[in-house]
């Protein structure tokens, strides 16, 4: 009888030994197949090996091609398996293959199981590939509540994120895997955090730097040579927790016991600047300009995006304009980038600092700060008290979890809600703890910019135009082609938004009261 043999082994490792605590290895099962061929005077056409792959049939390309030979050619009168559960690990495959051999005259036999073409047979095979699918469905059950339970202790159960490695270590009389920095990609991981948070890259011209410093993927089997992080590649590196130390398991996060590449601060910042400019959409890879981002439509509150023409004008459009199919489009109509360019430059002489008024303004915020800055006292108390109990609301929830008191879903909810209160009190803890020399040095900057800002815009390259608007304006409300309007960030929101800035009307600067709270 001529015949095929198909092995396959669930793991890499099996594939490489001879004989493992999770079954015969490749080289195991070959022999007792051909051993039990040779008794019977059988003639072996081939075999097919799966060496660590799935035990779904889609994944397993040797099987795919066995069955392939065995439906368009007609040499093949056996298939000579270890055990049942080597074809297939679940009810339903099992029954498709056996249909398939079947149809085609194909036996299957089993090495170390009894099978037959008889009612109890077929029925003392079906028992085991039920067992078979059992096993593996609980297999995999085990595994992953062992996966659970590591990142519960704040082991990594996934692959190593780039810049870490996984690793195996002896440790209380036993291998432990858990990850460690890469020595090689750890530093250019951490590099491209700290240049993202400073604000003067975009991700496109971030995944330029870093591959030109050498940052690469891994690669196949984890070696070189390998390929540069995408751009969107890298918009998921940056958006990844692990770097700070944190863990993510079935939507749940745990404190690691990794080393964190990146502090806390850092990795905020980051994730700030990733939403505002996803929200903002100053996307850089098409229309380079620094207005973008920074225009927005005073009729309706889109952005104006950017548009050339005929390779030679450039033009603002509101992107509201896409929506006219509907009958509900913006009727704001193309403005030239040039008039927009010149009327922003102009609006940066408007409002610009007098120095006789500047004096007097950094006067009255110093004596502001001052006197707020001592009362805060309280505020700081209060403070703590609620960082205290928002860090024993995330402990027992926690416990409530691990005694199945309340269900995942349940679990990150509160997770995120509790995750936002202590983000929020720690930003608040930084504007406070902020000296009084800080605020004084901050002020004083942002004063003898605002008296100089005028000249600073007119006299700047497009990267610097770019980084003052970034730095300066929230946004430009654009209406009936002009700019109507502005908003400010901090502090300048302070020194260009007051209503007492029209210089027509200002007399000096004695008595001018800064909003408390924009200080």
């Amino acid at each position: 009888m001529r015949c095929v043999i198909y092995l396959r082994v669930s793991t890499k490792e099996q594939a490489e030994k001879d004989l493992t605590e999770d079954g015969f290895s490749i080289a195991a099962q070959r022999e007792a197949c051909v051993r039990r061929i040779r008794d019977e005077g059988w003639e072996l056409l081939d075999e097919y090996v799966g060496k660590g792959e799935s035990a779904r049939t889609a994944d397993r390309p040797q099987l795919r091609a066995m069955l392939t030979r065995i439906g368009e050619e007609s040499d093949v009168e056996a298939v000579v398996v270890h055990k049942i559960d080597r074809l297939a690990r679940n009810m339903e495959d099992h029954v498709a293959i056996r249909a398939l051999l079947r149809r085609r005259g194909v036996a299957l036999v089993s090495v170390t199981e009894n099978l037959d073409e008889t009612a109890s047979g077929r029925l003392v095979e079906g028992i085991h590939a039920l067992m078979a699918e059992f096993y593996s469905a609980n297999l995999a059950n085990e595994v992953r509540k062992g996966m659970g339970q590591k990142a519960k202790l704040g082991g990594y159960p996934h692959k190593a994120p780039l810049g870490y490695l996984n690793v195996r270590e002896p440790i209380g009389g036993r291998q432990v895997a858990h990850i460690v920095p890469d020595p090689e990609r750890a530093p250019l991981v951490r590099a491209a955090f700290e240049l993202y948070a400073t604000g003067e890259w975009t991700v496109e011209r971030l995944a330029q730097e870093m591959a030109h410093r050498g940052l690469r993927n891994r690669g196949r089997n984890g070696h070189y040579p390998a390929k540069a992080l995408t751009v969107s590649g890298l918009a998921r590196l940056l958006g990844h927790r692990a770097y700070v130390g944190v863990v993510d398991w079935d939507g749940v996060e745990y404190e690691g016991s990794h080393e964190p590449l990146v502090d806390r601060a850092t990795f905020d910042k980051v994730q700030e600047l990733l939403a505002a400019r996803a929200i903002r959409g100053t996307r850089e890879r098409r229309h380079h300009h620094y207005l973008k981002g920074v225009l927005v439509c005073g009729v309706c509150g889109r952005r104006l995006s950017i548009q050339h023409s005929k390779g030679t004008y450039t033009y603002f459009y509101c992107l509201g304009q896409k929506d006219r199919r509907n009958g509900t489009g913006c009727q704001e109509r193309y403005v030239a980038a040039d008039q927009l360019e010149a009327e922003v430059e102009d609006l940066y002489a408007r409002i610009e600092v007098p120095d006789d008024w500047a004096e007097g303004l950094r006067e009255a915020i110093a004596t502001e700060v001052a006197t707020h800055h001592e009362d805060n006292t309280a505020e700081r108390e209060l403070l703590a008290h609620r960082r205290e109990h928002a860090e024993a609301e995330r402990f027992k929830l926690m416990e409530a979890y691990y005694a199945n008191a309340i269900d995942v879903t349940m679990l990150r909810r509160e997770q995120e809600r509790i995750g936002a209160e202590l983000r929020a009190i720690d930003s608040r803890q930084e504007t406070l703890d902020a000296s009084l020399d800080d605020w004084r040095e901050v002020m004083d900057l942002a004063l003898r910019f605002s008296t100089r800002c005028a000249t600073a815009y007119r006299r700047g390259s497009d990267r610097t135009r770019r980084l003052l608007n970034a730095a300066v304006l929230d946004e430009v409300h654009v209406r009936n082609g002009h700019v109507a309007e502005a908003a400010y960030k901090e502090p300048f929101d302070l020194l260009f938004s007051s209503p007492k800035f029209e210089y027509g009307d200002v007399v000096g600067a004695r008595g001018l009261e800064p909003p408390t709270s924009a200080v």
